[in-house]
């Protein structure tokens, strides 16, 4: 089990905690760690319910690396505000204000300095940034989708569980947690399995909970998972994929239990510049935050695909 990296349990010295403040007036948590090196300059997105703290130790990684670092809380989660009455659950009924948050900061963020400019996007993040880049919302030298949200696994499939998310949204509150805080439909054992096999770093969230109980946040709404089923058909369907520019790594966890890493592997052959990573039973979800034999292997390969596809 690795021991905890002290980067992982504290923002850096060097490093800000700001709030930008979207077109709308609404604010964001934001965090910039610039580097002298001048190597150029990574966003790094996370996933549903990931605050900035999460992945300190993945900025560090790339913070070596020469690269400087900027990442914000999604809208409605980390320190971002929340989008239900409970602050406990993950609402959005469109994902469309993610995208224009985005393309606003990235907009700012690239007027602000030079060189290469890529972005990192785990899970729902690697989403929003493959649909912000099919929508020309933003217009990175080159971008890493890691274990993307490009489907969902679903207990009981997922065209059942998106006519049954589809039911609850005109039945109920969207804003309906799709299950109780507490109460999910896996153990909390389970809940780490399918997240890393690493078990030291799947505690560093619950840390950070503690620490700042304003950050978590629980289960996902009955609108989220609504619009997560649509949104990511509508996605993969879209046959801007098969003309985007970008020079595009994507990694896959073929065990993954959370996303469908057959819809990732669908969406990088069609890609003109994709490139794909594929990781077996050794990888849960977040690949980034596995155990180090699967971790040093992503970080590498992301490491030479970025030194050939976004040079100084």
């Amino acid at each position: 089990m690795t021991q905890p990296d002290p980067i992982r349990r504290a923002v850096p010295d060097a490093a800000t905690l700001s709030t930008w403040t979207a077109p709308d007036g609404w604010p964001l948590r934001r965090f910039d760690w610039p580097n002298s090196r001048g190597r150029g300059r990574l966003m790094i997105q996370g996933g549903r319910g990931d605050p900035i703290e999460k992945h300190l130790e993945t900025f560090g990684h790339f913070h070596r690396q020469g690269w400087s670092i900027t990442a914000f809380d999604w809208r409605g989660q980390g320190g971002s505000g929340r989008l239900s009455a409970d602050p406990h659950v993950g609402h959005a009924d469109d994902f469309t204000p993610w995208i224009a948050d985005l393309a606003a900061l990235w907009r700012d963020w690239s007027a602000a300095g030079d060189g290469p400019r890529g972005i990192i996007g785990h899970s729902m993040g690697g989403y929003l940034a493959l649909r912000a880049m099919v929508e020309g919302a933003i217009d990175p030298d080159a971008a890493v989708l890691v274990a993307p949200m490009l489907g969902l696994r679903s207990p009981v499939g997922e065209r059942l569980g998106a006519r049954i998310a589809g039911w609850m949204v005109r039945y109920r509150d969207p804003a309906t947690p799709a299950w109780r805080d507490g109460k999910q439909p896996v153990s909390l054992a389970t809940r780490r399995h399918l997240l890393t096999g690493d078990a030291s770093r799947y505690a560093d969230e619950g840390w950070w909970h503690e620490r700042n109980p304003t950050i978590r946040l629980g289960p996902p709404s009955w609108g989220w998972l609504a619009e997560a089923f649509a949104a990511t058909r509508a996605l993969v369907a879209d046959p801007r994929l098969d003309t985007l520019p970008t020079p595009t790594l994507l990694l896959v966890a073929e065990a993954d239990g959370l996303v469908d890493p057959r819809a990732t592997i669908r969406v990088a052959r069609r890609l003109p510049r994709g490139e794909l990573i594929r990781f077996g039973r050794e990888s849960a979800h977040e690949i980034l935050r596995e155990a180090d034999p699967v971790r040093d292997r992503a970080l590498a390969a992301i490491d030479t695909f970025l030194d050939v596809r976004a040079r100084p």
